[in-house]
């Protein structure tokens, strides 16, 4: 009875011993965690690298259907990404090191997409996104990659179809639901208040993979009228334009520091639901590219004539390259991970 009363008197001491042991490694394994996160560009391929992923974010401006975020996962940099963007003011240094060249890739992404791809646009339209729409299809499997090993619940199907559902109803809303171009002329206080919100919605696009800032802009009825507005001539007519220029600046900034947050946070504590959804809407987007207001008035414009089938012909070689050249880069990473 004396070893027993002895016994159970010391089995709370070693309870609570070994709880502020699970306590201490717990608080340890949080503090290594931040110390993981190597934001450090190991070498020039890997600088390079980030300067790409950054160009097609900024591609991701003009191209419909484009998603920055979901090359983000196949070049596996989308976590670190997200981590860099939420803690920019905590490691300021170390968070903007990592991000410098995304951020150069993105101006030009966003130059080249607005000078050279519209111009390609123009002249053959199905060709050059049917060419995005293969290097997105094409990388779906790095995508793929996040969910090895999860179970396809019914919950996590309903979440990977809402996923692809999402990106196909906004291009239907822009397409069938708005009627005409948005005007930037004589805008009232309140339209100001608009295109912060939208600033802030383009940003979860760029962070949130399979939606497109275009087709979003497009629904909403100002990606042409954004488009035109830059030039010089309108800037002289219009030079209110810069407060919207600013307003979207400012949403869309405060949108990347509290929107990657929300999505470090969610990867961390439900990751499978999360790339189940992020599968579905990558899906989601190839399918948007082919069905959005511009494309869809290429379709219209079709008269089968020689360059309608030169178009045709031409998308459908470079929808097959990009497939071909985005799973040669998957697999090229994969085995380069390995």
């Amino acid at each position: 009875m004396d070893e027993n009363s002895q016994f159970e008197e010391k089995s709370p001491n070693n309870i609570n011993l070994n709880d502020e042991k699970v306590s201490n490694n717990v608080i340890d394994d949080s503090t290594a965690t931040d110390k993981e996160m190597n934001l450090k560009y190991d070498s020039k391929r890997d600088v390079v690298k980030g300067g790409v992923l950054g160009t097609f974010i900024g591609l991701a401006v003009i191209v419909p259907g484009v998603s920055g975020s979901a090359m983000a996962i196949i070049f596996r940099l989308y976590e670190k990404l997200l981590y860099a963007l939420g803690n920019i003011f905590k490691k300021f240094k170390k968070c903007f090191r990592f991000l410098l060249p995304i951020g150069i890739g993105a101006v030009i992404g966003l130059v080249l997409g607005f000078f050279g791809v519209q111009a390609l646009l123009n002249f053959m339209p199905f060709a050059i996104i049917a060419l995005f729409a293969g290097l997105m299809l094409g990388a779906f499997p790095s995508v793929k990659d996040q969910l090895k090993g999860e179970r396809p619940t019914t919950k996590r199907i309903l979440l990977f179809i809402l996923g692809l559902i999402l990106p196909i109803v906004i291009s239907a809303i822009s397409i069938f639901a708005i009627e005409g171009t948005e005007s930037l002329d004589n805008l009232q206080f309140y339209h100001y208040i608009i295109f912060l919100v939208l600033g802030y919605i383009i940003a979860i696009t760029q962070l949130v993979p399979g939606l497109s800032a275009t087709a979003l802009l497009m629904a909403f009825g100002y990606f042409s009228s954004l488009i035109n507005s830059i030039s010089l001539s309108y800037w002289q007519s219009n030079p209110k334009i810069f407060i919207v220029y600013l307003c979207l600046i400012v949403g869309f900034v405060i949108g990347l520091f509290t929107v990657s947050k929300f999505m470090s946070k969610l990867i961390d504590r439900h990751r499978a639901p999360t790339f189940f959804t992020v599968a579905g809407l990558s899906l989601g987007s190839v399918v948007s590219m082919f069905f959005n207001p511009d494309i869809v008035a290429v379709y219209r414009s079709w008269d089968f004539s020689w360059s309608t089938w030169c178009d045709l012909g031409v998308g459908i070689v470079l929808f097959i390259v990009g497939i071909i050249v985005a799973y040669l880069f998957v697999r090229y990473e994969r085995n380069h991970k390995s």
